[in-house]
């Protein structure tokens, strides 16, 4: 039976080790460098930024000859376009809108945006997990309900039915309106 499949060599195993070990310590020296941002999930563009550098980490341990020198080059270019897209989205409105989706308006109290909902592929299945989660234990107590620009759904919630909203909290979300 063939079983080069399962078996390695002990050179392998060493360059597997020598590859971990250093693509681990670059992105710690990385991460260090540029802040705890890059593994936020703060934008779309975070979190692409997250899924790359896990890749590149799992594609350099697990090749059969891992390019380590390669690999740290190019964590070194996606940190540094983390960086740089940080500090254009802070001063570029058109930056900040090219690289981010809009955060959008689900439910406005307990009525539900079925158009909103539509657009963004969410479901009332999906809905109602996020409001089990967020502890929601009647209808009257929702506030509103936000599909982020990260893909979560956030439940803006209070029991006291006189209690607002303050504007200040939605006012980037498509939308939503004072009433």
């Amino acid at each position: 039976m063939e079983l080069s499949w399962i078996t390695t060599t002990w050179t392998d195993i060493v360059m597997v080790l020598i590859s971990s070990i250093g693509i681990y310590a670059a992105v710690i020296v990385f991460t260090r460098i540029s802040g705890l941002r890059s593994f936020s999930k703060m934008s779309s563009f975070d979190f692409a930024m997250t899924v790359a550098v896990g890749s590149l980490i799992a594609t350099t341990i697990v090749m059969a000859n891992p390019p380590l020198i390669q690999a740290i080059v190019a964590l070194a270019a996606l940190y540094m376009l983390q960086i740089g897209v940080a500090k254009l989205r802070g001063i570029s409105k058109f930056v900040d809108n090219l690289v981010d989706n809009q955060p959008v308006l689900l439910m406005r109290g307990t009525e539900v945006l079925e158009e909103n909902m539509k657009s963004t592929k969410v479901t009332h299945d999906d809905i109602r997990a996020k409001l089990r989660e967020a502890n929601v234990t009647q209808m009257l107590q929702i506030k509103a309900v936000i599909l982020e620009t990260t893909g979560d759904i956030s439940v803006l919630h209070n029991d006291d039915p006189e209690h607002e909203l303050d504007d200040e909290l939605l006012s980037n979300v498509k939308g939503w309106w004072t009433e």
